[in-house]
């Protein structure tokens, strides 16, 4: 009879696996769920073509995301509690550590999702323009510390060289990408001279980002064309190098529509903003194709080992890249004002949130079963295998 048992407790190598003993094993690559709960919230605020309602199912998910977060904050506080060892650990080991940035891209989701839901779509006022700002500050330092330390810790601590490559490198320089991506939703609503600290420290921040990744892209397709596709389980992460050029275009349209024309450079140079808003709508399409090259390849991996592929969380990636190319998709669309272009990002949409309920779905019945969260089952399994 098949592993059944409600209550958490099951055997495991003749010994019972209870709930303290599978926290042990609760991995950074959760917060790939927070991210992407996160990221289809953006997308229902900015989708389009809305019905009533859409803004309250966005604000549902929203809340989900929330309320999840703080769940996976406090399942790794017991990790940390019930063993030390490993956590620390988790910061050094391949693969687990790169999930760390997905942590960072959580919390990115949701200062976006308070900008949307309180400020642009909502009724809050000065008061959270300016704790976004603060906020958008401490998220920025973080953000570099994290994505310089992890690529560090590996150059100088990891005993076993080269580090396998595969897509989760690219999570831990998102982390600071994408603070250009928050700051070109927050950049709008707040004053002129702190708009241009974020203009410029966003812009920053992408280029970094940017540059870091189309690095990484560059190994992924190496990666892919030596080695061949990656197991059936992990190959949704395919689709994480998706995000980096459909986040970038996010911040050049973004940007190019909260540049304040009445202060500083752009008062002094009238034509500028003009100039960088069609500059900025161009190079979006130049850098849209990429994205969808990647975005094929992903699919058409996926599809080859559909039969074979069990639940891992990975499959996570299936949302937050994509939406970041749905957003990306809907951006340009609006900008040369094609009804079939945002049709196609409408569509997208609803294909991401039916996909997200089968991922839900999916996770939940791994997690009850035993498939991850489980000794020997997940990212740190190969950790300290004397422990397993």
């Amino acid at each position: 009879m098949e592993e059944r048992d409600r209550d958490n407790e099951r055997k495991e190598g003749g010994r019972k696996v209870g709930l303290r003993d599978r926290l042990r094993h609760f991995t950074w690559a959760w917060f790939t769920s927070t991210m992407s709960t996160g990221g289809l919230s953006l997308l229902l605020a900015e989708t389009p073509h809305k019905f009533h309602g859409l803004h309250t199912i966005g604000i549902i998910v929203f809340i989900f995301d929330l309320v999840l977060f703080a769940c996976l904050c406090a399942c790794m506080t017991i990790r940390a509690i019930v063993d030390f060892r490993r956590f620390k650990e988790s910061f050094h080991h391949p693969p687990e550590a790169f999930f760390f940035g997905a942590f960072w891209l959580s919390l990115n989701t949701i200062f976006s999702n308070i900008q949307l839901y309180g400020i642009t779509y909502g009724p809050c006022g000065s008061w959270l323009v300016t704790t976004l700002y603060v906020l958008y500050w401490i998220y920025a330092a973080c953000s570099i510390v994290t994505s310089v330390g992890l690529y560090w810790g590996f150059i100088v601590r990891h005993k076993i060289h080269p580090v396998p490559f595969n897509p989760t490198w690219f999570l831990a320089g998102y982390s600071a990408m994408l603070t250009g991506t928050l700051a070109s939703i927050i950049a709008e609503s707040q004053p002129e001279a702190r708009r241009m600290t974020i203009l410029v420290s966003g812009l920053t921040f992408q280029g970094f980002g940017w540059m870091l990744s189309f690095l990484l892209t560059i190994m992924y397709v190496y990666n892919l064309v030596e080695h061949g596709l990656p197991p059936p389980s992990v190959r949704p992460g395919m689709f994480i190098p998706v995000g980096a050029a459909s986040f970038t275009v996010i911040v050049f349209i973004g940007f190019s529509n909260a540049l304040p024309t009445s202060y500083g450079f752009f008062a002094a140079h009238p034509s500028a903003a003009e100039t960088l808003h069609t500059l900025a709508v161009f190079s979006s399409i130049f850098l849209w194709m990429l994205s969808f090259w990647i975005f094929v390849l992903a699919v058409l991996g996926c599809l080859n080992g559909m039969r074979q592929m069990r639940f891992a969380l990975p499959w996570w990636a299936l949302i937050f890249p994509n939406v970041g190319f749905t957003l990306a998709t809907v951006n340009i669309g609006q900008e040369l004002g094609s009804e079939g272009i945002l049709w196609v990002g409408s569509a997208m949409t609803i294909l991401l949130f039916v996909t997200w309920l089968i991922v839900v779905v999916a996770c939940a019945r791994a997690v009850v079963k035993g498939q991850i969260l489980w000794p020997g089952k997940d990212e740190d399994k190969t950790m300290f295998k004397d422990d397993q």
